[in-house]
């Protein structure tokens, strides 16, 4: 009876997974690149287009698969959302994205990987009705490397930064940010006119990438790879100090190992967000998730002692 049971919920849950609706396209091809997208629709067809959620993975720009985080778009999906989760160029492939690499190396490669999330979110704007997307209720999210590809999407200027010829549209602008352990190289990038609502979610000793302000991979500043960033706690009292909207999620004496939370264990803080953004509400929150390990870095956050 046990062995019944166990196979008919193995069968639920491959017929519920196998119900969703999952198209893989290529987003942009030229003589020597081709990027493809998943993207996850909703099995129960409506009248109304569809809000997205445009994806990117972590890796350092050197690994990962857009596949990693099928469950979050299963999820999403389930709850009447599109995913499109992206490939993007792995630039610093077989390089040091570390403290041994060089700078212009470093910011070459979100330049790259930010011109191919444009390059999909352009992609998905053009055959929006194919797929009953709704354009004007786009977010944009990431984990880690994919965050910082969040970050610098969502506030780097656009003519200037772009790679590629296709254009966005005029005033095209992200309806919300999700990102996990991300950081942006200029917080002055984000101005009242220019931020979107976001929802982060960062380790407060995260050496990888820095929590607060400090330099990737706690790199010294006579490294050939220093890059100063500013990561989710700064980005959080930056947001603050406009009055726009964030939550910040915070993992005291937590590291990088929690970049992926919000796409596992937290999705539904990510539906929260999404549906609170979309009904116009107005927020500030600071989720303190306690350690129970003692960190160095704790000292430095009264909240998390």
């Amino acid at each position: 009876m046990k062995k019944i049971i166990i196979l008919l919920l193995t069968f639920l849950t491959f017929h519920n997974i196998q119900a969703q609706e999952i198209k893989t396209m290529t987003y942009f091809q030229n003589d020597t690149l081709k990027l493809d997208l998943d993207l996850y629709l909703p099995k129960k067809k409506t009248n109304e287009k569809v809000p997205l959620i445009i994806f990117a993975f972590g890796g350092g720009f050197s690994g990962g698969d857009r596949a990693s985080e099928k469950s979050f778009g299963l999820f999403m999906a389930q709850n009447g959302y599109a995913v499109a989760s992206i490939s993007y160029s792995l630039y610093m492939k077989g390089k040091d994205f570390g403290c041994k690499g060089t700078l212009t190396e470093k910011i070459k490669a979100i330049q790259i990987g930010v011109s191919d999330m444009w390059q999909a979110t352009s992609y998905l704007i053009e055959n929006a009705n194919t797929y009953n997307l709704d354009t004007s209720k786009i977010f944009i999210s990431g984990i880690s490397a994919g965050a910082e590809i969040g970050f610098h999407a969502s506030f780097w200027d656009y003519k200037l930064m772009n790679l590629y010829k296709n254009n966005l549209p005029k005033d095209f602008k992200y309806a919300g940010f999700i990102g996990g352990s991300g950081a942006i190289q200029d917080i002055n990038l984000i101005t009242k006119e220019k931020a979107i609502p976001m929802l982060l979610s960062h380790g407060n000793n995260d050496d990888t990438v820095p929590y607060s302000a400090g330099s990737h991979r706690s790199c010294p500043t006579n490294a050939s790879g220093w890059l100063i960033l500013f990561g989710s706690y700064a980005v959080y009292n930056h947001m603050n100090d406009l009055h726009k909207d964030i939550e910040l999620i915070t993992f005291c004496g937590g590291g990088h190992e929690f970049s992926g939370y919000l796409f596992h264990q937290g999705q539904q803080y990510v539906l929260d967000f999404v549906n609170d953004v979309l009904k116009g509400k107005r927020f500030e929150s600071h989720i303190i998730i306690p350690s129970e390990k003692k960190s160095a870095g704790n000292g430095k956050y009264l909240f998390c002692e």
